[in-house]
């Protein structure tokens, strides 16, 4: 039905198109006697037949009707346009030729490509400009969100361009808010620049805004959280979102509209990295990520394959998240072909010993990050034997295979609740840590582990459960109104790794200057506001009280009062003084022995044997 209605339209314009032409040659050779010129009609006539087939195959050879009229833009007029004149400058040149027949003269070209520019076009620039015109129509019904715009450039041209023509936007401009005075009082497709940024407030209050889209690249956060402020403090709904480029499956850069993320208003500074330094650790090296298709994992496969190792090896327990990395760095590679790196993604547990053997012997990696881990603090309180199994059992497994197989580095992705830990996950990291700095001393591999904070937007982190719990309509839980964390991005984590491996001599663990702590219930507030709804209001908060193993406030990463760290080159990036003597070949073969045969909570006292400061916080 959908190939049939298409036929239809083609026929009708081809039908459109011919009539065109047909009555642009009459009218020309009319205006040329009128003016006093000669022209023969019934040699012409015979002509036009095949001058018409001419033009028609070539609009077709050039794809003239394979445009969307409802997306005729400048570069589709200038293609016609540019086809009408070329097909005519044929034909003036086959006038020339002594064989064929003078019917007329050769001026009356230009007369008949005014014609046919004219008429050609301007139906198809008719139809363009009607389209969009029931297009804009629709948006301003009463049930549309009135839109204000901050900005007054090419953006915000491409932004009122995608409402106008997206059928799931149903936003309704009002007009736009710029800093440049030269715009104001300006139009963008009849809409007005109606005042400066700072004149926010009093534009969503004068039009009712339901929606602020923002059109400005590097738009201060400082800015964007006072307009969450006004927006709470006036206990009003109101959307924010924001514009970003994208490209289609033809590689075109395309505009979307898309909901302003929480991560965009923590007003944190970027950790700058040496990526000479990244390069050169990883150039024509065998790269093994254990637990590659995690969050922190798959961004490190990311940022790693685009750097060109020789080989990337991803290995994951879990099939689908590392089926997804793989589908994801194939198609950047099939995009990409100057990325020669060769790609390997296995199946398989760290503390299955053998079957990480396996690996270590066939693809002898030269680099390991070791990220499989379990780190749910309130799941591993009532799974401690899983969180000895993987993170402590399972990191030992790494490290001794590394020093084996003369591994070049090691990395540990640890974590800051190794930091005076209070539950099982905690002190399991701890644990991994531990057994790093063990294995450092034992051969040539160079062992070293990374810790920060929570990473935004990570699997089980607060952010995706609170989206979940807005989509669902609500109640946000919150565990204490308290409670406070560190954040990080999973690109600055994963940053932060990379930058350590390259800086590492063996026996370090680097941690990150994580800036102030953030409330918790501040971003829950914040949240609930970017999906354009009012905290308590529309999405009620609920302080449900602290989990099993939870922290009311996270350690100090970094306590710049105590000097027990080192600086790096990197302003943001330290190294922990240790002074721990951990026999690892002693407390392993002790652990593994006895921990699949007593219970959870013996689990759990004889963790707190080995780690010094574990301080079990039962709740």
């Amino acid at each position: 039905m959908q190939s049939l209605k298409k036929n239809r339209f083609t026929l009708l314009l081809v039908l459109i198109d011919i009539i065109i032409i047909i009555l642009s040659y009459v009218f020309s050779v009319l205006v040329v006697r009128v003016i006093g010129g000669n022209s023969d009609f019934p040699i012409l006539i015979q002509s036009l037949v095949v001058i018409t087939m001419i033009k028609i195959a070539i609009n077709f050879a050039f794809g003239i009707y394979n445009i969307m009229l409802s997306h005729l833009d400048f570069n589709n007029v200038l293609r016609i346009f540019l086809v009408i004149l070329l097909t005519n400058f044929m034909l003036v040149l086959l006038l020339m030729l002594p064989s064929i027949p003078k019917f007329m003269h050769k001026s009356v070209y230009l007369f008949i490509t005014a014609f046919e520019v004219t008429g050609i076009l301007g139906y198809r620039v008719g139809i363009r400009i009607f389209l969009t015109y029931e297009k804009v129509k629709v948006k301003s019904l009463k049930d549309s969100k009135r839109t204000i715009i901050l900005g007054a450039g090419s953006q915000a041209e491409m932004a009122i361009f995608e409402i106008n023509n997206n059928k799931d936007l149903n936003n309704y401009v009002v007009g736009f808010l710029d800093d440049d005075p030269v715009k104001l009082g300006k139009t963008i497709s009849n809409k007005a620049v109606l005042g400066t940024l700072s004149q926010l407030d009093d534009i969503i209050e004068k039009y009712k805004i339901d929606e602020v889209i923002l059109a400005i690249n590097d738009f201060p956060k400082a800015k964007l959280n006072n307009i969450l402020e006004y927006i709470n403090n006036n206990r009003i709904g109101i959307s924010l979102k924001q514009t970003s480029f994208m490209n289609d499956y033809k590689k075109n850069q395309r505009l979307s509209i898309e909901t302003i993320k929480i991560e965009d208003l923590l007003e944190r500074t970027v950790v700058k990295l040496d990526n000479n330094q990244i390069f050169d650790l990883l150039t024509d090296q065998v790269v093994l990520v254990t637990g590659g298709g995690g969050s922190i994992g798959s961004e490190l496969c990311r940022q790693i394959f685009e750097l060109g190792p020789k080989e990337l090896i991803i290995f994951d327990i879990y099939e689908n998240n590392a089926y997804d990395i793989q589908m994801e760095l194939e198609r950047l590679k099939y995009k990409n072909r100057s990325i020669k790196t060769e790609l390997k993604v296995l199946i398989g547990s760290v503390y299955n010993e053998k079957r990480i053997e396996e690996i270590f012997e066939t693809y002898k990696p030269s680099i390991v990050f070791h990220a499989a881990a379990y780190k749910h603090v309130p799941l591993m309180e009532d799974s401690a034997r899983e969180a000895i199994r993987t993170n402590v059992i399972g990191t030992n497994n790494v490290a001794k295979l590394s020093v084996k197989y003369g591994v070049k580095k090691v990395v540990l992705v640890s974590s800051d609740k190794a930091v005076r830990p209070t539950n099982v996950m905690g002190a399991t990291k701890r644990y991994a840590e531990l057994i790093i700095s063990y294995y450092n001393n034992q051969g040539k591999t160079m062992f070293s582990s990374v810790r920060f904070g929570n990473v935004l937007g990570s699997n089980g982190s607060v952010i995706p459960l609170f989206k979940k719990q807005i989509e669902d309509g609500g109640p946000i839980t919150v565990t204490h109104k308290n409670i406070t964390r560190y954040f990080m991005t999973i690109p600055e984590a994963v940053g932060l790794i990379l930058q350590s491996a390259a800086y590492a001599k063996g026996g370090e663990i680097f941690i990150l200057d994580m800036g102030e702590p953030v409330k918790i219930i501040d971003l829950a507030n914040k949240m609930i506001m970017l999906a354009g709804l009012i905290p308590d209001v529309d999405i009620k908060i609920d302080v449900v009280g602290l989990r099993p193993g939870e922290k009311l406030y996270e350690e100090l990463l970094i306590d710049h009062r105590i000097n027990n760290f080192t600086e790096t080159s990197n302003s943001r990036i330290f190294i922990e003084h240790q002074d721990d003597n951990f026999d690892c070949s002693i407390q392993i073969e002790h652990i593994s022995s006895i921990f699949e045969n007593i219970s959870n909570d013996e689990v759990k006292n004889e963790l707190s044997k080995v780690i010094k400061g574990y301080t079990r916080n039962e709740i």
